[in-house]
This record gives C-alpha cells, sequence and structure tokens, in this order.
C-alpha cells in the first residue's frame, strides 16, 4: 500500500457524537441482557424456588448497574 506524503496515520477519527452512538448500540445490548435476565428471575420465582429467581434478579441488577458505572466513567455524567 501507498503512503501519501504527510499521511503518517492513516485510520479515521471519529467525532464525540459518533463515538457517543456507537457507544449507545453497545450499551443498549446490555441494558435488554440485564432486564431479560430480571424478568426471566421473576418468572422463576413465581414458578420455581423464590432463591433461585433472587440469584438471577441480583444478577440482572449486578449487570445494569456495571451499565451505570461504564456510562459514568466513559462519559462523565454530572448531576
Amino acid at each position: 500500500m501507498k503512503k501519501f506524503k504527510g499521511d503518517t496515520n492513516m485510520k479515521k477519527r471519529l467525532t464525540e457524537a459518533q463515538e457517543f452512538d456507537i457507544m449507545k448500540l453497545v450499551l443498549d445490548k446490555f441494558l435488554w441482557l440485564g432486564f431479560a435476565i430480571m424478568g426471566f428471575g421473576l418468572y422463576n420465582m413465581f414458578t420455581k424456588e423464590p432463591q433461585d429467581g433472587l440469584v438471577w434478579l441480583v444478577t440482572g441488577a449486578v449487570l445494569l448497574v456495571i451499565f451505570v458505572i461504564i456510562i459514568v466513567r466513559e462519559y462523565e455524567v454530572i448531576k
């Protein structure tokens, strides 16, 4: 591949808005996954042992907390 004079870095740079849109798409999947796991836990609480469902509910909640931590660290959300 030919390099042009003065072209040291051929990688494209994303704007802040483009980076935020991509991050929203990725983190949206965590959100859906967290709520699906919590829904599955609620279903298990009603149909099976409450302890089994509670484990799934806590797992979904932990995933959602991780989601919040990633957003706060990445985008420095200010109150």
